[in-house]
């Protein structure tokens, strides 16, 4: 096949029609891309850090103004009845209650007194403790649960400053029902000598309620920057920074946690965080929140304190930065489009002006292009014509290479049809072979019983000859349709059966040959769904394989044994004690055989096995372990009738 010619290699030094010189390139140079890039980040970048700052100075007022709203509630909650132990001491009761010869009247007294007091201030309790630490009367005397009289205090920090002749103030978590308060001592003296403490115990739990003031996480710190209160309860007694040894033994020995582990808060966070605040980054391991002002794990939170001096404590707040940067990556975007519209108006402007400037090169270059084509299209022309011809030569070339090629197929399909109907003709004759020799066997059968009289068995005969007759016409009804098959019906098929009428058909050359039988087959044991003929066929083929291997064996024996196969089948196997299998995997092929020639076709096994898998079978072989050899029939049994 000719290739068509190329043009002539003068044209190529000529510039092609359209074709714009460098000074025309509308592809955008990568520096100015890049720098007008760069433009649109760094003036996106500065907004957002604008947006930023502004949201963060707003966002540290309104945590001023809300730390100092709730430090006024805290104040409010906890200084409430700070002032009341001062005036214990100016009960009678009490200082006889403390006098070293009081009695149970002057006891009792004073629980009724301190009892009356706070059913009016309504704190959690307020008790009275002599010098040795012993309460002695408490206002919950009757309460038999939650009574704090008797006992021993002495190791709480609040009245060791009472006992000095302070003021106590601190937080700490009861010992008899394990509830947190707030508690102030003042010191009760007779003349100049301390003889007691006074103790209000006041509840820290409409704090809880207060937490919505703020609207974000928060919490509240004693002097040993231990979290006793907090909007998260995750958050509640941990250790803002690790505490220092002695600090540990003094919190042990006063129980001012009442003996409860203090855990690690889960990120660093200074106490006093200055006016500027301090950011700090959730980590992942935080524990999920259980109130509304929650935390959640990985997000960034910017944190305000605010000492509150009369009680020691540090409240710092969580401000949630998240709206803050999302609001500045708007505010950034924003500018970042911005930037990038006014931009791009002035890249069209200036395209557009570059535009003007081509299209007058443009017309330039076309008059000088219009002078060249001229000359182009005659030699062109000229080009065009030769490998028009060439090409109608290539046609007519292609047309009977295709001819020929349509020839060759015609060929091979005729040698394939010739192919199938000798295979054809070659298994209808392999099949034909057994009934023949079952008829003339019958036939020289009921002959003898016909001299014997025994009319029966050779009605008998007839009739099995008469069903062989049936079975050879539609052996040869395949050869009428050249390549169509009878269709095989199957149908509930008792093995045992068919292995009987093979053994009848083959019992004069059986007996002859000397073989014998081992038929381990039972009637309605084995029901597989096949074609009973067909399957006969196979059988009878096999029988006869077995029965000539044996020719030459000492002993002969035919075992046909029935067995159910592993996945619901039946499983057919007739085993001989011939000479064995000279190759398993070589017996189905067509035309291998190992009889003498003049023998077999060497068809009779591959035509079997394509017999057995059409009603969905198989049939292989293998050599026996004590000699000769085996082949199995694997049938499908016969569906269960359902009732």
């Amino acid at each position: 096949m000719t290739t068509p010619a190329t043009p002539p290699a003068t044209e190529s030094a000529h510039p092609a029609v359209g074709a714009l010189p460098p000074s025309r390139s509308l592809s955008p140079n990568p520096f100015i891309v890049a720098v007008i890039l760069l433009v649109i980040g760094l003036i996106g970048f500065g907004g957002y850090r604008a947006s930023e700052y502004q949201g963060m100075q707003t966002l540290r007022t309104d945590a001023g103004h809300r730390l100092d709203l709730f430090a006024a509630a805290v104040d409010g909650i906890v200084n409430r009845y700070a002032h009341i132990p001062a005036t214990i001491q100016l009960n009678e009761e009490v200082l006889g209650a403390l006098h070293p010869a009081r009695g149970a009247a002057s006891v009792q007294a004073a629980n009724r007194f301190l009892q009356h007091l706070n059913s009016h201030i309504g704190s959690i309790a307020i008790f009275v403790v002599d010098e040795r630490g012993f309460v002695i009367a408490a206002s919950n005397w009757n309460d038999p649960d939650n009574s704090f009289v008797g006992e021993d205090l002495s190791f709480r920090s609040y009245f060791l400053d009472g006992l000095a002749g302070r003021v106590g103030r601190h937080f700490a978590i009861g010992i008899t029902r394990g509830e947190p308060g707030y508690f102030v001592s003042h010191p009760i003296r007779h003349g100049n000598r301390v003889v007691g403490v006074a103790v209000i115990k006041i509840s820290l739990a409409p704090l809880d309620k207060a937490w919505d003031l703020l609207g974000a996480p928060a919490l509240i710190s004693d002097s040993n920057g231990v979290v006793i209160l907090s909007s998260v309860p995750e958050w509640r007694y941990t250790a803002l920074s690790p505490l220092p040894l002695d600090t540990r033994v003094d919190i042990s020995m006063s129980r001012l946690y009442n003996g409860g582990p203090i855990g690690d808060f889960p990120v660093s966070v200074n106490a006093a965080p200055g006016p500027e605040g301090q950011i700090v980054h959730m980590k992942l391991g935080t524990p999920p929140p259980r109130s509304r002002n929650h935390v959640d794990a990985g997000g960034s939170y910017l944190v305000h304190g605010r000492g509150l001096q009369d009680v020691g404590w540090r409240l710092l707040i969580f401000s949630d930065l998240r709206p803050v940067r999302a609001q500045a990556f708007g505010h950034g975007a924003l500018a970042a489009v911005a930037t990038g519209f006014v931009l791009l108006l002035l890249l069209v402007v200036a395209q557009r002006r570059r535009i003007v400037r081509q299209k007058l090169e443009a017309k330039e270059l076309l008059e000088q292009a219009n002078a060249q084509l001229e000359s182009k299209v005659a030699r062109r022309t000229k080009a065009l014509t030769d490998t028009n011809a060439r090409l109608r030569k290539e046609v007519a070339e292609r047309q009977q290479a295709e001819q020929t090629l349509r020839a060759a197929q015609d060929e091979l399909v005729q040698a394939a049809k010739l192919a199938v109907l000798g295979q054809l003709a070659a298994g209808i004759t392999h099949e034909l072979a057994q009934p023949l020799g079952a008829v003339r066997t019958l036939s020289g059968n009921a002959v003898e019983f016909m001299k014997r009289g025994n009319l029966s068995t050779v009605e008998q005969n007839l009739g099995i000859i008469a069903r062989l007759a049936d079975q050879m016409g539609r052996i040869i009804t395949p050869l009428k349709t050249f390549a169509r098959k009878s269709p095989a019906i199957p149908a509930p098929t008792d093995v045992a059966h068919a292995v009987g009428a093979a053994l009848f058909l083959l019992d004069q050359r059986l007996s002859t040959s000397g073989v014998t039988v081992d038929n381990r087959c039972e009637a309605e044991q084995a029901i597989a769904w096949c074609d009973q003929n067909r399957l006969e066929q196979v059988l009878i083929n096999l029988i006869r394989n077995a029965a000539d291997a044996m020719a030459d064996s000492e002993h002969k024996t035919l075992t046909i044994e029935a067995t159910p196969g592993a996945d619901g089948s039946l499983e057919l196997s007739i085993a001989d004690t011939g000479c064995g299998l000279p190759d398993a995997g070589a017996l189905f092929e067509p035309f291998f055989t190992t009889k003498p020639a003049g023998e077999g076709l060497g068809l009779g096994l591959a035509i079997s096995r394509d017999i057995v898998r059409e009603f969905g079978g198989d049939l292989r072989a293998e050599n026996r372990p004590e000699g000769g050899a085996r082949f199995i029939l694997n049938l499908p049994a016969a569906p269960k009738e359902q009732p």
